[in-house]
């Protein structure tokens, strides 16, 4: 089974990965989590966007706040889905984080989930594995029951 690589653009963020961390770990889905500023870091951000399919990773959880490049800097490198996590901090409380993530220019794809979201990134990343993965599938049904509904 592939796995999710968690990365984030500081370790302020990490209270945020927590959340996805939690949701792949219910799951039993392998996970990865690295702290890489795109903005510090250019070299080792590259660096990590290249290796992502060699080291058999199907979905990419980035985490950033205030301008929030790391995303669109993870998917320019890759085709490897990404799905960005707006943070929450800042003067304007994630809005630019989020306005950053979901303006992508059109052939860079990222996904987008809401500000500080990491639960709804790690559920998105099951269910991209899961066309994959059949298994994961049914763990993702036994969730949804969780509210009420089959949901199926």
């Amino acid at each position: 089974m592939k796995k999710v690589a968690i990365v984030m653009g500081s370790e302020t963020d990490m209270n945020i990965a927590e959340k996805a961390v939690t949701i792949l770990k219910e799951f039993g889905v392998e996970h990865t989590v690295s702290v890489i500023s795109a903005h510090r870091n250019p070299n080792r951000i590259r660096t990590f966007a290249l290796s992502l399919q060699e080291q058999n990773v199907g979905v990419v959880i980035a985490i950033a706040g205030l301008a929030a490049h790391l995303s669109g800097v993870v998917a320019s490198l890759t085709v490897v889905p990404v799905i960005g996590v707006p943070g929450s901090g800042g003067p304007l409380s994630g809005q630019d984080a989020l306005y950053s993530i979901v303006q992508m220019p059109g052939g860079i794809p990222v996904a987008c989930v809401g500000i500080g979201n990491a639960k709804n990134a790690a559920l998105l990343a099951v269910q991209i594995l899961g066309t994959a993965e059949s298994e994961l599938v049914g763990k993702m049904l036994e969730y949804r029951k969780k509210f009420g509904d089959d949901a199926g």
